[in-house]
């Protein structure tokens, strides 16, 4: 056997394979014993066809089908022998095969592609810090007191504490009703997303009293090739007919036990618990936007074309999991086309970063060892009672691998660039306190 590989470009290797024939003879063979069970010919027992006639009159066919067999199977072997670490779905461009002679092949496959990389230490990356205020903290008793409330009915609206139903009607420019009436829409006042106006001017109304509301909608609209923004305002009547008033229960010691069952005793270890686990969720939320402003950087500071192959078997992963999604939320249609439309970008950066993991891994020698594999496993088994063996082989079965890979290339990444801390509260646009 003679290989040899050509290299296309960057991302792109040939591997030329010649075979004498004396080297594929028994799967040769092989196939004519295979196709012999399924060919019958008039006078013959299926599978007691003479070889001689096989040949004679199947050769040709038989022996080119096995060749193309061969070739894919001689390409994975050569692959596994040579390390050659195809990215994506190899592709055979040329296949030559001589009966008793030669079967000579060429297939063309995607390779990692080494980049020189830069820019991807010392760059100063924003980390935005919340902290958990006791404005938070208030409105997470409200919603908690909310969420216990009673109903009593009501015949005036006195405050925001109020869920009135209303008859919704909307009203065209020329003050006449335009569409159908909503019936029976209920509207919560104390619910911040309500339409101020709704508020103010439902305040002070009875049963079966109106009151009128506005509000603009904007949207962007394309005009000979031009993006702009139109506004339009839409006017409603509303005719009132039931008020409830919320009534919250008091927020005490005994309540806090009630609803958590015991588990705090006092509102102070109530507001304590609730500041924490604000405060832990803020703090995961800041960390995910800091490295995932972190990796677009690098990303940016070292932009290239991925191979396409392997960018497609990205998203096909991808769509592959959109699709279990979606059919674990009951969605009995998937689109994929539409889905693939939406993930592209996405599955494009993918495969760039993927790259760029290998690149960094080769060049600061950033690596993971078997006895990490372990260690992983033993914390794992010691949390979820599974062996160690069974998690091995788990992890040596998908791509754990890489995922510790990943997570060191990120440490590495984290370290060797700098952090700007930047308060929110910072970036809110700031009222002129002398007006007035």
């Amino acid at each position: 056997m003679e290989t040899k590989i050509n290299f296309i470009s960057a991302n792109e290797h040939e591997l030329e394979v010649t075979l004498g024939y004396d080297e594929i003879q028994p799967e040769i063979d092989q196939s004519y014993k295979d196709e012999s069970k399924k060919i019958e010919i008039p006078g013959f027992r299926k599978g007691k066809v003479p070889l001689s006639m096989l040949k004679k009159m199947f050769g040709d066919e038989i022996e080119y089908k096995a060749a193309e067999k061969i070739a894919n199977k001689k390409y994975w072997e050569i692959v596994e022998e040579q390390k050659l670490k195809p990215l994506s779905t190899p592709k055979m461009t040329d296949l030559n095969f001589e009966r008793g002679t030669k079967l000579f092949f060429k297939i063309l496959y995607e390779v990692m592609p080494e980049l020189e990389l830069k820019n991807y230490t010392d760059n100063e990356i924003s980390k935005f810090e919340w902290h958990v205020t006791d404005e938070h903290i208030d409105k997470e008793i409200l919603s908690l007191l909310k969420t216990n409330s009673t109903k009593e009915d009501a015949n005036i609206v006195e405050d925001q504490n109020y869920i009135i139903t209303v008859d919704l009607q909307r009203i065209g420019a020329d003050g006449k009703p335009d569409g159908e009436m909503r019936h029976d829409l209920a509207i919560d006042l104390s619910d911040e997303r309500v339409n101020i106006q709704i508020f103010e001017n439902a305040n002070g109304k009875k049963i079966d009293e109106t009151f009128n509301f506005s509000f603009k909608d904007s949207r962007e609209v394309e005009e000979n090739g031009e993006k702009k923004i139109i506004e339009e305002e839409f006017n409603y009547e509303a005719k009132i007919s039931s008020i409830k008033k919320i009534v919250l229960p008091e927020f005490n010691d005994e309540f806090v036990q009630k609803v958590s069952k015991d588990k705090f005793k006092t509102v102070e270890e109530w507001k304590e618990n609730i500041r924490k686990g604000m405060q832990a969720y803020y703090d995961g939320q800041s960390e995910d936007i800091y490295v995932n402003s972190l990796l677009n950087t690098v990303v940016k500071n070292n932009d290239f074309e991925p191979p396409h192959g392997f960018v497609h078997k990205v998203l096909d992963n991808m769509l592959a999991i959109e699709e279990e999604k979606a059919k674990r939320d009951g969605h009995k249609h998937f689109d994929a086309k539409e889905a693939e439309k939406h993930l592209h970008k996405q599955a494009e950066w993918s495969a760039k970063w993927q790259i760029i993991i290998a690149s960094l891994a080769k060049k600061e020698n950033i690596s993971v060892e078997q006895n990490e594999l372990k260690e992983s496993a033993e914390k794992e088994a010691a949390e979820t009672g599974i062996s160690v063996d069974k998690l091995l082989k788990f992890y040596n079965d998908t791509n754990k691998m890489e995922v510790l890979l990943e997570n060191k290339i990120i440490d590495f990444l984290k370290k060797n660039n700098k952090i700007k801390i930047i308060n929110p509260d910072d970036l809110k646009p700031k009222t002129n306190e002398s007006e007035g």
